[in-house]
Parts: C-alpha cells; structure tokens; sequence
C-alpha cells in the first residue's frame, strides 16, 4: 500500500542548539522546548520569531522537569501531577506565542517522556489531558503498533499525528532502538533514505532486517546537532524530488 504523498516535517527545537536559524528554513513544524528539559522565556521567543519569519508551524515540546538529565532519564510521577506539569509548560509557551503573535499548532512530547507514554496507557492519557486542557488540537506520537500514545490522544478529542524518525533506528514492534546502542542514530545517506521510504510507503527496515510499519504523517529530525541543518536540508529537497509534498498537518 502507498502512503499518501503528504508529509510534515518536525524538528525538536529551542534547546540551545547554535544551529537552529539553520535548521528551521527546511522544516514545516517545529517543536518548541518550553522549559522542562530546557528552555526559558528568552529560547522560547528567538524560537516563535523564527517559526513566524519561515512560516512554520509551531508547537510545544513539553518534558520531564529534568534539565540536568536533558529530559532522557527515566521519571515516575502520579497521573495527575505529569498533567499538571506538562500543562504548565504548554502554558509557558502559549503566554510567549501570545505576546509574539504566533498560534501554536501542536504538542509533541519529548525524550523520555515519549519514549515511556509509548508503552505506558496511563502515562500517555496524562500527557495528553494536559494537551486538550491547553486546547492544541494535533498531538504527535510514535507512529505503529508498538505505541498506545495515539489511541489516547484520540480518545481524549484530539487529532493524533503519526510520527515517524528520519534519523533513528527501529525495532521490529516499530518502536525507538534505544540510544547508546549501536545502530540508534542513522548516518546522514541513511537517514534521508529512510525518511523518504516512510513518507511514500510507509514503512522502514529495522535495525535488526525485518519490515516495520510506520503509517507516519509527520517525520522527525533532531534539531541539536552539527548535522542538523544538512540533514534537515538535503531530506526536505529528497522528499520534494520524490513527489511528496512537504506540509503541517492541516496547512
């Protein structure tokens, strides 16, 4: 089966990557730490002003308050206080788009708070109450059968957006290949290859040779690296040459 020829194209920004104003000319969303895992009022606003300057589409990235972690270690928190937490940093970020005059279009997650809300029902129902209670209406997550993040997402109202990653390695459930493990974080050729078979077919190759569904409406990036901008660039125009039209979901 053909996956339809639209895709979006996020990048996990406003984490004090030196490389941002470079990164963001060639994505269509972009998914804006709001001062958990990191990010302050001053991050936030040069981010909202570079979305608005290049069109793209902004959203909250919400993490785990860890910042000496940068979001990726393993946290465990009652329901309602990751509710509670996750609203306030939305909130955070809403208070600053409101000021620079830019909607905010999405909530996506990040680090280890995904990767947990994959698996975890009621993890995942946490995260995103606190997203239909800020009224953001597209909702990211892992894309496949692995994840249970969408079917909350859905069952709460919201329109969940399938999420495939450009850059990473994949199981054979469709989930993340851990990091720090070989074969986690693709080389650059790989990289946009993969990206361009999830948007047209949607599928990919795991890290271990079998087929992966990945039925994905947006793809990710990651936006901290040297790489980014490169990457970031040459996948976008791959995907163009390819005949897939590179959007915001809703745009």
């Amino acid at each position: 089966m053909t996956h339809p020829t639209t895709i979006d194209l996020n990048a996990d920004l406003g984490e004090g990557s030196p490389h941002e104003a470079l990164v963001m000319p060639h994505v269509t969303s972009a998914n804006i730490a709001c001062g958990g895992h990191a990010g302050d009022v001053g991050t936030m606003r040069d981010s909202l002003r570079l979305a608005a300057k290049y069109g793209v589409a902004a959203g909250a990235h919400p993490g785990f308050p860890d910042r000496e972690g940068f979001g990726r270690r393993e946290m465990h928190f009652p329901p309602e206080e990751v509710t509670a937490f996750v609203r306030e940093q939305i909130e955070a970020l809403k208070a600053v788009a409101a000021r620079e005059g830019v909607r905010l279009h999405h909530v996506k997650p990040h680090g280890m708070l995904y990767n947990q809300a994959v698996r975890d029902r009621t993890l995942a129902r946490a995260v995103a109450q606190a997203a239909r209670d800020s009224g953001l209406p597209l909702y990211f997550g892992l894309a496949g059968g692995a994840s249970v993040m969408l079917g909350e997402a859905a069952a709460l109202g919201l329109d969940a957006v399938g999420e495939g990653f450009a850059d990473r390695g994949y199981a054979p459930d469709g989930s993340l290949w851990p990091r720090g493990q070989a074969g986690a974080l693709l080389p650059h050729d790989q990289a946009v290859a993969q990206g361009v078979r999830i948007a047209r077919e949607g599928i990919t190759v795991a890290v271990t040779g079998e087929r992966v569904n990945i039925p994905a409406r947006t793809l990710c990036l990651h936006g901290d690296g040297a790489e980014a901008a490169e990457l970031a660039r040459d996948l976008r125009a791959a995907l163009e040459r390819a005949g897939v039209r590179v959007a915001a979901p809703g745009v």
